[in-house]
This record gives C-alpha cells, sequence and structure tokens, in this order.
C-alpha cells in the first residue's frame, strides 16, 4: 500500500514547476499518502536531505509562482557524481547511497521532474530497483513520447512578446532584429514564436540553413517597400557546412551537458548586415524564457500532470513517464523515453543516442510557416 512518496527536480527551472508540486501533494493528500520533497534535487537525495509537503502550510499558494520551492540540481548525476579526495577530482558511482536513502525514508514511489536527461536518469534508479514516476519538464519541449511538456506554451509566449516589440523597433528604424532564443538541439520554441510573432525568418536546428536564402527573403521584402524584417534564431541553428555555435565549455565529467550553446543570433546578425546593408541588431533572451509566473496553460498542464502522476502510482503504474497524446493524459515506460540511451549513467541528451524530440520536416507547424511564408533557411 502506497504511504509516502518523494519529489525531486532535475535541470534548469521551468514554468509551472510548483504547480506540478502542489498537484502531487493534494492528490497525494486525499488519498492519505505522505508527500515530501528532495531539496536541489538528486543532490539532496545523495544528501538526504528532504521536506515534508502539505497542502495547508508549505504548498499553500504556489500555483501561480515561478521556479521551484523544493529547488533542482544542475549537472547532478550520481551516477558519476563529482567528488574532491586529497585534493584531485574524482568521478564516483554514488546511486546506490541515493537508493539506501529512499529505503530508510521508506519511500515508496520517486516523482522525477525533468527533461531527457532527469527521465534518463529515473530509468537507470528503476533498474536499481526504485519505484519511479517521470513527469516531462523542460521549456525545450524536446522530451520523447509526450505531445507537450510544461514550461513550453509560458516559454513561446515570453519569445512572441518579445517579437512584438522588436518588430516595432526594427519597423520604425528600418532595421533587421534578431531574436535568439532557447532549445538547444530543438527548434520548437523557434518555429512557435515565429509563427506567433509574424517572424519573417525562423533558423532552427533541424534545418541547417543557406544564408544566401535567407538573404533573398529580406531583398524580396525591400523589393515591396518593406525595409526592415524579423527574425527568430535557435541557439542550436547553424549554416550548412558549419557548426553550433558554442559559448562556453566545461569539465563536468561523463553523463552531463558540459557545452553552453549561444552566439549564433550575433553570427546571424553580422552576417545580415554585412549581406543586406542594413543595421542589424540581435537580442539574447535567455533566461528571461524560463523564469517567472507560469502562463495559464501550463498551470493547467502541470496540475493534470501532477494530478495524473499521482493517479499511477495509486494504480501501481511505476517506471513509467506520464505524457499527453492527442489531449488526453497516458503514460509510457521509460525504456521507451530513452531509446537507444541505454548506458547506465550516460543521461547527456543532444546525442545520436538519445530519444529527444526534434521538428521533423512533415510537421504541420513546417508546413504552417512554409505556407505563410516564413523562410527556414533552405
Amino acid at each position: 500500500m502506497l504511504k509516502r512518496v518523494g519529489i525531486l527536480i532535475n535541470g534548469g527551472d521551468a514554468p509551472g514547476l510548483n504547480a506540478v508540486i502542489r498537484a502531487i501533494t493534494r492528490t497525494a493528500e486525499r488519498n492519505n499518502v505522505e508527500c515530501y520533497g528532495f531539496i536541489d534535487g538528486f543532490n539532496g537525495l545523495l544528501n538526504n536531505n528532504y521536506i515534508r509537503l502539505d497542502k495547508q502550510i508549505v504548498t499553500s499558494g504556489i500555483l501561480h509562482k515561478g521556479g521551484a520551492i523544493i529547488g533542482s540540481s544542475l549537472n547532478a548525476n550520481v551516477f558519476n557524481y563529482k567528488v574532491i579526495e586529497n585534493g584531485e577530482v574524482v568521478y564516483k558511482d554514488l546511486s546506490e547511497q541515493c537508493v539506501q536513502n529512499l529505503k530508510d525514508d521508506q519511500i515508496d514511489c520517486l516523482f522525477t521532474l525533468g527533461g531527457d536527461s532527469t527521465q534518463k536518469s529515473a530509468r537507470d534508479f528503476s533498474l536499481r530497483g526504485i519505484n519511479v514516476i517521470g513527469v516531462p519538464k523542460t521549456i525545450d519541449n524536446d522530451v520523447a513520447c509526450t505531445d507537450v511538456t510544461f514550461g513550453f506554451n509560458t516559454a513561446v509566449s515570453v519569445a512572441t512578446e518579445a517579437l512584438d516589440r522588436l518588430h516595432t523597433t526594427a519597423e520604425t528604424h528600418n532595421r533587421i532584429m534578431v531574436l535568439e532564443v532557447m532549445g538547444r538541439y530543438a527548434g520548437w520554441i523557434t518555429l512557435e514564436s515565429a509563427i506567433a510573432g509574424g517572424a519573417d525568418v525562423a533558423l532552427l536546428p533541424e534545418i541547417p540553413y543557406d544564408m544566401d536564402k535567407v538573404v533573398e527573403k529580406i531583398k524580396e521584402r525591400q523589393k515591396i517597400g518593406k525595409n526592415f524584417s524579423v527574425v527568430v534564431v535557435s541557439e542550436g541553428a547553424f549554416p550548412k557546412g558549419g557548426n553550433i555555435s558554442i559559448k562556453d565549455t566545461r569539465e563536468g565529467g561523463k553523463g552531463v551537458i558540459n557545452v553552453q550553446l549561444g552566439g549564433s543570433g550575433d553570427i546571424v546578425a553580422k552576417e545580415l548586415e554585412k549581406r543586406t546593408g542594413l543595421v542589424t541588431r540581435n537580442t539574447t533572451l535567455g533566461y528571461m524564457q524560463r523564469g517567472g509566473t507560469p502562463s495559464a496553460t501550463d498551470r493547467i498542464l502541470s496540475t493534470r500532470y501532477g494530478a495524473k502522476a499521482m493517479e499511477l502510482a495509486l494504480e501501481g503504474k511505476f517506471n513509467v513517464l506520464t505524457v499527453l497524446r492527442n489531449g488526453k493524459l497516458d503514460c509510457v515506460s521509460l525504456e521507451d523515453v530513452v531509446g537507444n540511451n541505454k548506458e547506465i549513467g550516460a543521461v547527456e541528451g543532444g546525442t545520436k543516442e538519445s530519444n529527444m524530440k526534434t521538428i521533423k520536416m512533415d510537421d504541420d507547424l513546417i508546413k504552417t510557416a512554409r505556407n505563410i511564408g516564413i523562410c527556414l533557411g533552405d
């Protein structure tokens, strides 16, 4: 019988995290199940640092709040964890300590809120005998097997508002305004915000762009008296025959994201100014997309995900990811989510082994963008 459940968050923050926590907690309490939150994600699990979650005090009034009341871990791979021994950096598999903590705490099910890397770790813990249920969190919308992740709608809304503002400046000063948005190796934010914000060009990681095609689009606009253009560039976009723009690298060990993308917007802006003669400016939206109040859509989606995750736990359906398919909540095996990324501890997304969801060329959004004249750089 289910008596105690735990929640942890891993990866970057996303609007709607607190709504998920609230929904899990409220559904748990209605079924006489105690709920606990591990502080700062996998770090909290490793150090057995947790708090009791209850609807009357801790989770009251958090539905509309951004961030997460229990924090999140970043680049914390407990299967290959960075420790200092005798002044030297070494990496150790500390997952068994996490397993023991969960057993000692009598946690019957662990909810993992996160993206593809987080759910890979969730799958790995399921192989250690832990009952796990994943909830798909990322503004990038790139988690496999689900139609949409919570946090995505808010990120698109923020990017769209930015485009609305940039559009007025572009038109007033006859400029090209470039907006670089997040998404890593998936162009969902780029494509949807471009459609919603009336952009003229959208450059995606899935389509290596030809700068000649982009310039051609802008010059076509000039011929009809439009001496300004708005361009949306994904941080993971790159030219044909070129490479993804990398802002920074670090050595964080195997299985974590050691590459920080960025700079694609500046590259595109400089090239466009040189080729068109129009003053071109880039705005990198950055963390504005991840912070702040979740949209109404994300509040509802997060609540649905959280309540469904707890429902699955009560039904004894473990080692699954809560998903939304064709408008209905369901679940899929974590094995399906990780795809070919089978190696224990290998959690980094964006590799050929990962099962990250990217935009396919027959997607209706691609067709829509082309139909309304948005240049995709090809």
